[in-house]
């Protein structure tokens, strides 16, 4: 039996076994095999199967781990897992104790730097290229960008830093989506070798000696008659601008093209240098080319047909309810407009653009400059929606804090992906943005409970003109309650009781509501009677509530999907300025722990974190002074 040239590749040195012209055939069954995996696993597909060319010649050409490979995003790295000794657990890809669906340093010596947030990798890869020059050594750094990635404004802090600090790195634009500038075949090519080449390099360093000899206005004059020759048939006149040689733009699906122009890029001393490569996402699947979305994201598919699996929902998703909600409230009132940054199908936002499309904003991915423009909108008295998942809200901390808090201007914030995300794992996590908007004065602070407290909230959002608000809610779907026709509007600052009891008291803020409901029932059979709140509110916090349960119960538990810092620690603070610590109340505050889960499935990650129903009941118990074994098969 034949080996496939896949089967010789344990590791990227491999590679260099092979000669250019086996490299297609690789490619080929490289694409394959990815193929094959991600029909298993789900994950991103449609980058990676971009790349299978160039992450190819990049092994090819490079020497990792010596020389760095820094991947942006991470999605595309698929084909990189398999060619660095990976292949053999590709399959586990996004699974409870398998590959991560991004790079990751802990996972590999080939990655050199974790990434799952995008426009990372020329600042990461230029704080890695002057590490090196410090040390005195000389091997390569490359930085993988998309063009999407390239929306997002620390690309371009990382590249005017880069231009101006003349570092050897070399940066290369995927561009995939929008063309820059669209390859014109054979000539192109041709050039982008030629200008790559040492030969082109040293001419136009002795013509740049040369030129210093004569007059400035004569220097400038020679200086804008080689970038105006060679940006006529190259571009890249930006990228130039910010101190980068251009070369481009090339196929990236022709090794031909790519190999000697990345040989010529590693062998010059030059730098910084931007390589433009055009790539097709989805390339050579032909579903994921046909598809809207390229196969972006996608969970398990046939093979043959492309065909998706589709699991079956018991309910409306938590995303999808706040869309209908938020088009409602729009449909109403014509000051309603909905921002996100580079996520209008995962914010559910592109079913309001089917409605109100001039309403609509998709900044790209610039969480920065969302919330600043929907600060100016609001200035003018607009009601801006800003949905953004809480793991990328992150990035823009600083423009709530002072364009928009400290203003208090009424921009609405609907926060998806809150608390644990199953396979994306901890760097799309939304664990935070309770502890890190709740500390700030003026900011209203809301979790939904389920779908239909959701659009109560969407409501409340669209009606409240004080100052910031936010909400907040998880992946998936809701638990299948009985819908309203159109949410209300909620009091401000104002929780619920869901059940009464009288030794017990379990506050819940989000969708933990569902397990306390569970635990609650294990309590009550104890001879525990219990309450149930819903807290609704993180800030402003409802004192009288909160003061009632603690009156009232012997122990106080509060539990929400978020870090140490958040609603429990505001809650204490009541309880600690009141005195209402210092009777016989035992209150406790269930958080998530302070570490980053693993991608799991959503249940197991909330088990790891203590936060199902058992752990809510074995806390109790321990505030009682009692022993509860937490078991499997407890529901």
């Amino acid at each position: 039996m034949t080996t496939s040239l896949l089967d010789q590749i344990k590791q990227p040195s491999d590679l260099k076994n092979l000669s250019d012209s086996d490299l297609p055939e690789l490619a080929d069954q490289l694409r394959q095999e990815m193929i094959s995996a991600v029909s298993v696993t789900g994950g991103h597909l449609g980058a990676g199967l971009g790349v299978v060319e160039l992450t190819v010649a990049l092994h090819k050409i490079f020497d990792t781990p010596t020389d760095k490979i820094i991947w942006d995003v991470g999605h595309q790295a698929y084909p990189h897992k398999i060619l660095t000794g990976r292949r053999d657990q590709i399959r586990t890809l996004r699974q409870p104790g398998g590959l991560s669906g991004f790079t990751k340093r802990a996972e590999s010596e080939h990655d050199p730097f974790g990434a799952a947030h995008s426009s990372t990798s020329i600042s990461a890869g230029l704080g890695m290229a002057v590490a090196r020059d410090l040390m005195g050594q000389d091997h390569n750094v490359i930085s993988v960008i998309g063009d999407g990635a390239m929306s997002a404004g620390m690309a371009y802090e990382a590249m005017n830093n880069a231009g101006a600090m003349h570092s050897r790195l070399i940066v290369i634009l995927n561009d995939n989506d929008m063309s820059i500038a669209p390859p014109v075949g054979a000539m192109s090519a041709y050039l982008a070798r030629l200008v790559s080449g040492k030969t082109y390099l040293s001419l136009r360093e002795t013509a740049k000696q040369l030129t210093a000899l004569l007059p400035k206005f004569m220097q400038d004059k020679a200086r804008k008659t080689e970038e105006y020759a060679r940006g006529f048939w190259a571009g890249g006149s930006l990228f130039e601008e910010m101190g980068f040689y251009y070369v481009g733009p090339i196929d990236g699906h022709n090794l031909d093209h790519l190999l000697p122009i990345l040989r010529n890029v590693r062998d010059t001393d030059k730098g910084p240098i931007l390589v433009h490569v055009v790539t097709q996402k989805g390339k050579g699947y032909k579903p994921a080319e046909s598809s809207s979305d390229k196969y972006h994201g996608v969970g398990r598919f046939n093979i043959v047909t492309g065909e998706k699996e589709k699991a079956k929902a018991n309910a409306p998703s938590y995303t999808a309810t706040f869309a209908k909600s938020l088009v409602q409230e729009a449909e109403q009132d014509e000051k309603i407009v909905a921002v996100t940054a580079a996520m209008p199908a995962g914010t559910g936002l592109d079913q309001f653009a089917q409605n109100f499309p001039d309403r609509t904003f998709d900044v790209g991915i610039a969480e920065q400059h969302a919330v600043t423009f929907a600060a100016g909108l609001a200035c003018e008295g607009f009601k801006p929606f800003v949905a953004i998942y809480s793991t990328f809200l992150q990035r823009a901390y600083d423009q709530i804090v002072h364009d928009v808090a400290i203003q208090k201007l009424p921009v609405r914030f609907a926060i998806d992906r809150a608390g644990l995300v199953g396979a994306d794992g901890p760097t799309h996590a939304g664990s935070f943005d309770i502890t890190y908007l709740a500390c700030l004065p003026d900011f209203t602070v809301m979790a939904a409970a389920n779908e239909a407290e959701l659009m109560h909230m969407t409501a409340t959002a669209a009606s409240f003109d004080e100052g910031p608000i936010s909400f907040r809610y998880p992946r998936g779907e809701g638990v299948g309650m009985e819908m309203p026709e159109r949410g209300n509007i909620l009091e401000i600052g104002k929780g619920r009781i869901v059940e009464e009891g009288s030794s017990v008291a379990l506050l819940s803020f989000g969708t933990r509501l569902e397990e306390s409901k569970q635990a609650a029932k294990m309590l009550n059979s104890f001879g525990l009677s219990t309450t149930i709140a819903d807290a609704r509110f993180a800030k402003p916090l409802d004192h009288e509530l909160i003061t009632q349960l603690a009156k009232h119960h012997e122990i106080l538990i509060t539990i929400e999907e978020g870090a140490i810092g958040g609603f429990g620690s505001h809650v204490a603070q009541h309880l600690s300025d009141k005195g209402l610590l210092d009777h016989n109340l035992k209150f406790r505050s269930l958080t998530l722990p302070d570490l980053y889960i693993d991608h799991d499935k959503p249940r197991t990650q909330y088990d790891l974190a203590q936060l199902n129903a058992p752990h809510i009941v074995k806390c109790v118990m321990s505030a009682l002074g009692k022993e509860f074994q937490v078991g499997r098969d407890f529901a």
